[in-house]
């Protein structure tokens, strides 16, 4: 090779080499943080990546910043101040062409500078409240397919809704990123995405007037124990077995990466995976709730879970399905800060995904608002709360009563059952007295438990007179058909 052949190979293996160096330096950050994202807001914000080892790196956004060194391992963390949703005047076209003001939320500029002269920079941010939309195929259920699907989707078009859909994906350990990025509500970009996270997003940006970013996570036909990681399972007796059959693989693909992004709380629709395993739900769904709040250890988050809709499940008990409920109903009541969806008088019998999605979505919204953003406001239906025996009869009372105890349909109550010592369970009559129902059946002299809706293909009518159903429930502990 000639002197200039190999001065210029020098050269060029040089220049690359620099480019190389330059790759190698350049600061990394998960997906999550790129351009049209929301950041949480009246909260702390942490902010992450890898960068060269001891490089310092530097955060701002809306005129705050924050400094961390990257460790021997190039990872690097900062803690953002709280932020509020800043809003600006802009003149907008009225329909009738009238020009007026309108107040909307400032899109900021997050830059991410490094020490080295690396610069990342991203647009079009804006600060509000950001849900996990996670569980397996109902919560998957995209919008095209819904009811007025193409309508919804012809109207969503929403510049402070912002969707992040996950891409699925597995994994055998924890992982550090997922495959997705922030894009603006559209028509084009909602389309395929999540109904019930959608239309529960809506419905808080409209009451709310803020931003609302969704981060939907979710597998259709996947068991609650892929959600859950592999510490959890493995330190609970009754669950470490789960990890045999790909226990923890979606939280390592799917939920691990997204920690600890600074989030509102989550919402979950799931169970019907788990409705043959119903007894051990009771343990497994509040070890999951509890796995992911401290993963991102903001506390404990409040946590929405929608119940289940009837569907007649081919060669399974018909009780079977009640006991998923009654795990589901027993978490909402005993785990703190969190809220149950019924879904009673909105499924479908031959249909496992029901179309409604918009009234599910809707009764998410009624319990997040009353509950974590302090409206008041009626966002149940009647919880059972108490039984006591009157004679031949059995009187109940309830939570979350509302304005009045109700048939939705205006005709007697339905699914109502009542059984003596002998645990044989016979239709009864039930009637609304005040606040409380009177169950009687003239078969069974000295009752002693009464059941509701404790069959698959139930489709009962007691609701309260806000429109919202009652859960099915049980007042006995007999043991039941999924408890081993």
């Amino acid at each position: 090779m000639r002197f200039s052949q190999a001065l210029r190979f020098s050269t060029c293996v040089a220049a690359l080499a620099l480019l190389a160096s330059a790759a190698s330096a350049a600061i990394r950050m998960p997906v999550v943080f790129c351009d049209n994202m929301v950041l949480q807001r009246d909260q702390p914000i942490p902010v992450w990546g890898r960068a060269e080892p001891g490089e310092e790196i530097t955060v701002t956004v809306a005129n705050h910043s924050a400094t961390a060194k990257a460790g021997d391992d190039g990872r690097w963390m900062v803690t953002l101040p709280k932020l509020e949703c800043q809003r600006m005047e802009v003149q907008v076209k009225s329909p009738s062409g009238e020009t007026q003001n309108s107040s909307i939320p400032t899109p900021l500029t997050m830059t991410v500078k490094g020490s080295g002269g690396n610069l990342l920079t991203f647009k079009n941010v804006v600060v509000g409240e950001v849900w996990v939309c996670s569980g397996q195929s109902n919560m998957e259920f995209g919008l095209t397919a819904c009811h007025d699907g193409q309508k919804e989707i012809d109207a969503a078009n929403y510049p402070d809704i912002r969707l992040f859909d996950v891409l699925k994906q597995k994994a055998p350990q924890p992982i550090t990123e997922v495959t997705s990025r922030w894009k603006v509500c559209r028509p084009e970009t909602v389309k395929w995405f999540s109904g019930v996270a959608y239309f529960f997003g809506r419905q808080l940006h409209k009451e709310l007037n803020v931003p609302v970013g969704l981060i939907g996570t979710y597998w259709g036909g996947t068991p609650a124990e892929f959600w859950t990681s592999g510490p959890a399972l493995a330190a609970n007796p009754a669950l470490k077995s789960l990890l045999q059959n790909d226990g923890a693989c979606l939280y390592n693909a799917m939920i691990a990466p997204l920690v600890p992004y600074a989030i509102r709380g989550a919402i979950w629709y799931q169970g019907e995976g788990n409705a043959n395993r119903a007894y051990q739900y009771r343990t497994l769904l509040p070890t999951m709730i509890a796995d992911w709040r401290s993963a991102w250890g903001q506390g404990d988050f409040p946590f929405g879970i929608v119940q289940i809709a009837p569907f007649r499940y081919p060669g399974a008990d018909p009780a079977v399905c009640a006991e998923l409920w009654e795990a589901q109903l027993l978490t909402a009541k005993s785990v703190p800060n969190t809220g149950l969806a019924v879904t009673m008088d909105i499924g479908d019998l031959r249909n496992i995904h029901p179309t409604n999605k918009q009234e599910v979505g809707r009764r998410l919204a009624l319990w997040a608002e009353a509950t974590v953003y302090g409206r008041k406001q009626v966002y149940s239906g009647p919880i059972y709360k108490s039984m006591a025996v009157e004679g031949n009869k059995i009187r109940l009372t309830f939570d979350h009563v509302g304005g009045g105890l109700t048939a939705s349909d205006g005709k007697p109550l339905t699914d109502f059952t009542i059984a003596g010592a002998d645990q044989k369970f016979v239709p009864a009559v039930a009637t609304i007295d005040g606040g409380a129902l009177v169950i009687h059946a003239d078969a069974v002299a000295s009752p002693v438990a009464v059941r509701y809706a404790w069959h698959d293909d139930a489709q009962p009518n007691f609701a309260n007179k806000e429109g919202l159903p009652a859960s099915p429930f049980r007042t006995d502990s007999w043991k039941g058909l999924t408890q081993r």
